[in-house]
């Protein structure tokens, strides 16, 4: 009788776990996410985790509704979220700013979905990002539908990941902001950001890293209260759903812009419908984390602009006679609105400061 492969003297056989995928793993990280991604079911979800796609009752959602969806990540700030071992911050990031990107064109957000990768799966991380996907979902009112965890190694390097989003909202046609009622005069009343937010991380870090000269993101942060750099960095994507709500029907209300990649310079037209604007730089408010890195970094100005939002998260394009009021509604809800400047007929952004 011929020996079978698994008689002595014979090549042990392989598992996925010798080639660097643990399933167990991946298992346990759900397990340890489930409790919270439930919290996030409202009665329009009718499929449990773990099911091959999400399914959502789409019903009474309006008389013309339009689907909106967005994806995007939180880039290199995960480099950061890997060195301290912290993860969560950067699951809320991914959430709240697929929310705002759906939001300037007035929609609601209905659902998420999260995409991790990784090198060597930690169950302990993964559903520690998780948990901050669906914490930031449970907070605006978002169904964390489904997502897909994938262990890929010689792809991702052992000890970094991968965060990616998907988010769909819904408008009613006659509320979709497009740009078309922007109009030459029209106001700009921004909103602050919280830091970086989710972009200008590969030039935040080589300025903490090599003009700082500070290798563990523990470190205090330059000219701060004693924050420390991953303190900093690691703050949380601000949403701007809860200010943005109850202007969303407001006839008023041309457009809204989301400034993440690219700055005020490379978002704001993306909303004005072929116009431009005049911005003054002055009105916005300081944050010392920009002004730390753009002098230890000796940036220029205008390259600051694209590279960091710069203290500017959102902005409201609103008609000139009802600015006013627009600006004393957002005072009142405890926002801090600045007035950052106006519409005009030529494209592109021009400073008046």
């Amino acid at each position: 009788m011929a020996d079978s492969p698994a008689s002595e003297g014979s090549v042990p056989g392989l598992t996925y776990r010798d080639a660097g995928v643990d399933i167990d793993a991946a298992e346990s990280a759900l397990a340890g996410a489930k409790a919270s991604i439930r919290k996030t079911f409202g009665p329009r979800v009718l499929a449990d985790v773990g099911s091959f796609g999400g399914l959502f009752r789409a019903d009474g959602l309006g008389e013309q509704p339009v689907l909106v969806a967005t994806a995007d990540g939180v880039g290199t700030k995960i480099r950061i979220a890997a060195s301290i071992g912290k993860f969560d911050t950067v699951g809320r990031c991914l959430v709240q700013h697929c929310i705002n990107d759906a939001l300037v064109q007035g929609a609601e957000p209905l659902f998420f979905l999260d995409y991790i990768g990784v090198g060597k799966l930690d169950p302990a991380m993964v559903a520690e990002a998780i948990q901050g996907v669906a914490a930031a979902c449970g907070d605006h009112g978002v169904a964390l539908l489904g997502g897909e965890t994938a262990e890929m190694p010689g792809v991702y390097p052992e000890g970094e990941f991968d965060l990616v989003g998907t988010l769909v909202g819904v408008v009613e046609r006659e509320h979709l902001l497009d740009g078309s009622r922007v109009q030459a005069g029209d106001v700009l009343i921004g909103l602050p950001s919280e830091g970086l937010h989710t972009n200008g991380y590969s030039l935040a870090r080589r300025i903490v890293e090599d003009r700082f000269g500070i290798a563990d993101y523990r470190q205090p942060f330059p000219g701060g209260d004693g924050a420390s750099c991953a303190d900093v960095l690691l703050q949380s994507h601000r949403c701007y759903l809860e200010a943005a709500r109850p202007l969303l029907r407001d006839p008023a209300l041309h457009a809204m812009a989301h400034i993440t990649g690219g700055g005020v310079p490379d978002n704001l037209p993306r909303v004005l419908g072929g116009k431009g604007a005049r911005v003054d730089r002055e009105v916005v408010p300081t944050q010392n984390v920009f002004e730390q890195l753009v002098a230890a970094g000796g940036v220029e100005r205008d390259e600051a602009w694209r590279a960091f939002n710069m203290g500017v998260g959102f902005v409201f394009v609103v008609a000139a006679e009802a600015a006013d009021a627009i600006y004393a509604k957002l005072e009142g809800a405890g926002e801090q609105p600045f007035r950052l400047g106006t519409v005009i007929e030529e494209a592109g952004v021009c400073w008046a400061s």
